[in-house]
């Protein structure tokens, strides 16, 4: 750029963040405590800075200044200057250079020292203490962009709800053991976007891959120091920008392209997205962009010295409640969603972001603004129905047009197929799609319960069979950490085995888990590896294991066994798109009759007999069978049903007479292929399920 000028011009309020316009760049940051605010120019390294500007004009709280002739590619930040009065929320100190919110690319790396924070580290006086050295040297800064990508050609695949099956995955887990692409490229987005990785997803039946988060995010001091480092990247630091390590190219346009090569393969990508709360963690800890720009309107606050409110469990909570934090929010979400054309999005701790000051509310203004946004709303909307605050779980209350992941259909079919007793009631339940929790006001539909066996938090299904305790010594938290209760069993032994019979069973009851998945009313999601045998060797919080741990084995993946097992869940899902009876529209509750006397879902045992009263309350029953009638479109009416053994026994289930019955998979027979039935019955091995199928006419019985 020409000589820098003397001073900038006003500039506007509008739009926040560093914009280019073709002649200049207009800065925009909010704070409405600050008395003054400051934009620090950087040379192209980020080390040397070039000048400081007053922005000279302040609107609305939004502080604002106009840089002719700046260009792309420029480094900056921010100073703010107001009181530091920690006992009254204003923690500003202008000596701590900070990232401006709205950064949609970021210079350097974050260099942890004690000059990060706004006061003096190991001071007597604690965080009443204020800190003059200048923070810049150790910080990361903005750089100005300007968004050229030709989306031309793309069309979102746009799946509806109720033929989607969810793929959850790690930008890096997925691909860092990937030997197909270059090691360079391996663990980023080129080559997530790689053809050995979108023919996979289209093999099992993927529509939608959902990623956990890609938002720029800050390595845990605490955690640096052991060695270890954030993997889950649950701790953001820019709402706007790409984590530079998922980049190969260090070009965003990394992720667009492969985000344009998954939509030409028909297959979603949905965000995993982190709002409510970031990396500057309690009140003592970084000051690196929002506690130094406004504390008192970023986050909640509380108590006589304003303390940090931590409904998060994280030491902060942002404070959706100010206007302003609530317009980033949406901005970042319509950025994703232009910039990147993501599909959806899954919300973290989605009852922090739906808090108001009387507690959760699922008309609270951030979901009202989401539910109303023309283009936010048309996307795929998914919560994590809880968080660590005051009545933080809420699952089954969010407003309508969101699906919820729904913890209890995992725990459920873990108990249910584990053999514990009593199980029939709320098994049925979850496999019609948890009309109890997701049905009540019947506006909301089955796909609204986002079912899964297992997901990123949490055991493996592979660690689900193989061990009945959490071992998580490698986080260095004396295995305290994650939870005590999985639901699982070792069914022998503790871990991995030689005995034939042991690894038999446990891929039996992992293949059981699987079709009772894809068979149930809601929104199947599977976890990345699942298919492919990935263990954590027992630990069920491996948020800090960036390494085998982790990682997807694609060499494990290729081997016969695991090539049989992805074979068994495509199968599962092939049948799930093409009989619309396992993925209902509707909940069903088994009042309306879908042929004279055969009702829409219905709830069997093995001796073929409706289930009474007194069968629902015996406790020592395994055996259930969901039969479920119906059709969709111009194809003839089917009958069909999901059997269920988590008996320690084969049982042979007797079969409604007078139609042909067709099995068209077995957990106990993964290579079996469709074929008739040839006698009344059909025998179903211990900790088995089968899936069974004919179609609604009338049919004289097949000869026995």
């Amino acid at each position: 750029m020409r000589n820098l000028p003397e001073r900038l011009e006003a500039g506007n309020p509008c739009p926040l963040g560093a914009n280019w316009n073709g002649l200049g760049v207009n800065f925009a940051v909010f704070s409405h405590h600050a008395t003054r605010m400051q934009l620090c120019l950087f040379d192209s390294s980020g080390r040397r800075e070039l000048r400081r500007y007053d922005l000279p004009e302040r609107t609305d709280g939004i502080w604002h200044g106009y840089l002719p002739d700046a260009m792309p590619g420029l480094a900056y930040g921010y100073r703010a200057h107001g009181p530091y009065e920690p006992q009254n929320g204003h923690r500003f100190n202008p000596h701590k250079l900070l990232l401006d919110p709205y950064a949609k690319d970021l210079l350097g790396t974050l260099k942890w020292t004690d000059t990060l924070y706004g006061y003096r580290a190991h001071s007597p006086r604690g965080d009443l203490s204020f800190d003059r050295r200048d923070s810049a040297p150790a910080m990361l800064k903005g750089l100005v962009t300007h968004d050229t990508f030709d989306w031309s050609g793309d069309r979102r695949p746009e799946t509806p709800w109720s033929n989607t099956v969810i793929y959850e995955a790690h930008v890096r887990g997925l691909t860092k053991l990937l030997s197909d692409v270059p090691p360079s490229e391996r663990g980023t987005f080129s080559a997530l976007s790689h053809p050995a990785v979108i023919d996979h997803l289209r093999r099992l039946g993927i529509t939608a891959i959902e990623l956990m988060p890609v938002h720029a995010f800050l390595q845990d001091r605490e955690l640096l120091q052991k060695k270890l480092t954030n993997y889950w990247d649950y701790n953001t630091l820019g709402f706007f920008a790409v984590e530079p390590r998922y980049l190969a190219s260090g070009d965003a346009n990394e992720a667009r392209m492969t985000i344009r090569r998954l939509h030409a393969a028909g297959i979603e990508v949905i965000l995993d997205v982190v709002y409510n709360h970031t990396c500057e963690t309690r009140e003592t800890g970084p000051t690196i962009s929002w506690r130094g720009l406004d504390n008192a309107s970023y986050y909640r606050l509380q108590g006589d010295r304003r303390y940090c409110v931590d409904d998060t469990g994280t030491g902060n909570t942002v404070n959706l409640s100010n206007p302003r934090v609530l317009q980033m929010v949406m901005d970042s979400l319509r950025y994703w969603a232009r910039s990147y054309r993501i599909d959806g999005f899954r919300f973290d701790l989605s009852v922090t972001l739906g808090r108001e000051n009387h507690g959760f509310d699922a008309g609270s203004g951030f979901f009202d603004a989401l539910r109303q946004d023309p283009e936010l709303s048309q996307l795929k909307l998914i919560a994590e129905p809880w968080d660590m605050g005051p009545g933080g779980y809420q699952l089954g209350k969010h407003p309508p047009g969101f699906a919820e992941w729904n913890d209890r259909y995992r725990d459920t079919v873990r108990r249910y197929w584990r053999g514990d007793s009593g199980m029939r009631p709320e098994m049925a339940r979850r496999l019609s799609g948890s009309a109890d929790l997701f049905g009540a006001d019947d506006i909301r539909k089955p796909w609204a319960s986002m079912n899964f066996v297992a997901s990123h938090d949490g055991m493996t299904l592979q660690d689900v069979v193989s061990y009945v305790h959490k071992h998580n010594e490698a986080n260095q938290e004396h295995n305290r950490d994650g939870a005590y209760e999985n639901y699982s069993s070792n069914w022998g032994d503790e871990g991995p085995s030689d005995d034939e019979a042991l690894r038999e069973l446990r891929q039996r009851v992992k293949r059981s888990l699987m079709l009772t998945l894809l068979a149930s009313g809601g929104t199947p999601m599977l976890l990345a590896g699942d298919e492919s045998g990935r263990t954590q060797n027992g630990n069920n919080n491996p948020y800090c294991q960036d390494n085998d741990v982790s990682w997807l084995d694609w060499e494990l993946a290729r081997t016969p066994q695991q090539q049989g097992f992805c074979d068994f869940i495509a199968r599962a899902i092939a049948i799930r798109r093409q009989h619309g009876i396992f993925r209902p529209r509707r909940f069903l509750h088994g009042h309306h009759d879908a042929a004279p006397g055969i009702p829409d879902i219905d709830w069997w045992d093995e001796r073929g007999q409706r289930l009474s009263p007194q069968d629902w309350e015996n406790e020592s029953g395994r055996a259930l069978a969901m039969m479920l009638a119906g059709g969709e479109g111009d194809g003839e009416p089917e009958f069909g049903a999901l059997l269920m053994n988590a008996s320690a026994v084969p049982l042979d289930f007797t079969l409604p007479a007078g139609f042909r019955w067709k099995v068209l998979i077995d957990s106990a027979d993964p290579a079996t292929m469709p074929h008739e039935i040839a006698v009344k019955s059909y025998r179903l091995l211990d900790r088995a399920a089968a899936i069974i199928i004919t179609t609604l006419s009338k049919q004289p019985d097949t000869p026995r």
